[in-house]
């Protein structure tokens, strides 16, 4: 099911274990992944102190992009859900000075409503 999860574009569940050593050499002293999900190539990763955000770049994914983002430095955060005739929903995110939001796009599932459940729990903290 992650592998059908994955290449219908939904986010699937990775365990800390898995990722950690890809992670380790960008974590602070005291930093530990909590949670993390895969969408295709790019990543949500909760920290105990920060949400990183992976993009894989082109191709190949040779190039990746790391962004991180305190949970202090959100202002607001929403989920667009999907409707019946469409099958996309995204999760976006103000961060503090910055007038556009980070958007992420999912295709219908129902795994950004973990991702959302987790961001939140973070945020909300």
């Amino acid at each position: 099911m992650g592998l059908l999860n994955a290449l219908m574009g939904n986010s699937s569940e990775v365990s800390p274990d898995k990722i950690l050593h890809e992670f380790e050499p960008i974590l602070i002293e005291g930093e530990v992944i909590v949670k993390s999900f895969k969408l295709i190539r790019d990543m949500f990763v909760f920290t105990n102190k920060r949400l990183i955000l992976v993009d894989k770049q082109g191709v190949t994914g040779s190039k990746t992009d790391f962004m991180t983002i305190p949970y202090k430095s959100v202002n607001y955060f929403s989920k667009r859900s999907a409707s019946l005739l469409d099958l996309d929903a995204e999760i976006l995110i103000w961060v503090k000075g910055s007038e556009t939001p980070i958007q992420k796009d999912f295709r219908k599932g129902e795994n950004i409503n973990d991702v959302y459940k987790t961001l939140s729990s973070f945020v909300l903290a």
